[in-house]
């Protein structure tokens, strides 16, 4: 199987996370980042040009294009991933150390997670997951139900488990990350977590916490179903939001009746602590 190698040199970091997601969401499969450029990897037969100029026109990026042959990603992946220390909210207080099982744990970390990516977000690199986890610092998750809607590698609800939560409901659509999200439930020794595939979230049991790192069009299609799923002054603590959207996404809450507490920003990304 032949792929396409895009060469992306001079890319700024507040604009690389973005670019990423972009990629992502029209096909790219891979990616390998260096500090002054990213290298993003596609099947040859899943290109649409027209998408690709769509991201293009987006982001002001440069490219060169190349054919190469298949990748044995895992392998990319662990040439490559370093660990990510996720400090408490103003502090140099290292709350969480995510890394792979072939690192050593930070014994200054209060919490350990284990992560195999594969081809799944939620590593803690991305701006969305590192804003989601600083935020869970603040939050109380002892003894409650959490739903992480659009769980990807699991690593918001395996740290929702490893902060006392009794009960966390991981909900993704793609089977690929399900399987990737069940590595890595066993790998952190997880036994509270249970994985649903699915496309939106089943009301029909009720949550102190909900985590969505989705993106803009997929929380506001859900909105009425994030709230009825909640309990009575439930946190919710969304994220994956492109920072161009704030106007779209503080109008679809306010008309959904949930009350925003605070908006973090990073790299180009928010995300958004509410009340039901």
């Amino acid at each position: 199987m032949e792929y396409y190698q895009f060469l992306f040199e001079g890319i700024p970091n507040d604009k690389r996370d973005i670019l990423v997601a972009l990629l992502n969401d029209i096909g790219f499969t891979g990616f390998e980042e260096a500090d002054d450029s990213l290298k993003a990897f596609i099947n040859i037969a899943d290109l649409d040009q027209n998408d690709l100029d769509v991201v293009i026109a987006t982001t002001d990026a440069k490219y060169s294009r190349s054919i190469i042959q298949e990748i044995n990603w895992n392998e990319k992946w662990e040439t490559s991933f370093e660990p990510v220390t996720v400090f408490e909210p103003g502090t140099a207080v290292p709350f969480v150390y995510v890394r792979a099982a072939f690192h050593q744990a930070d014994t200054n970390a209060k919490i350990d997670i284990v992560i195999t990516p594969k081809m799944s977000f939620g590593t803690g690199h991305h701006a969305t997951t590192y804003l989601m986890a600083e935020q869970m610092s603040q939050i109380d998750f002892k003894n409650k139900t959490v739903i992480d809607f659009g769980t990807g590698t699991a690593v918001l609800a395996i740290l929702a488990e490893k902060l006392g939560a009794a009960n966390i409901i991981a909900i993704d659509n793609d089977d690929w990350s399900i399987n990737n999200a069940r590595e890595n439930i066993t790998a952190n020794n997880c036994r509270h977590i249970t994985l649903v595939r699915a496309e939106t979230i089943d009301t029909a049991e009720k949550a102190a916490v909900i985590l969505a790192n989705i993106n803009l069009n997929i929380i506001t299609a859900n909105l009425s179903v994030i709230k009825a799923a909640a309990e009575p002054a439930a946190t919710l603590l969304f994220s994956g939001i492109m920072l161009h959207d704030e106007p779209l996404i503080i109008s679809a809450l306010k008309t959904a009746g949930i009350e925003i507490k605070e908006i973090l920003y990073k790299n180009g990304w928010l995300a958004i602590l509410t009340k039901s």
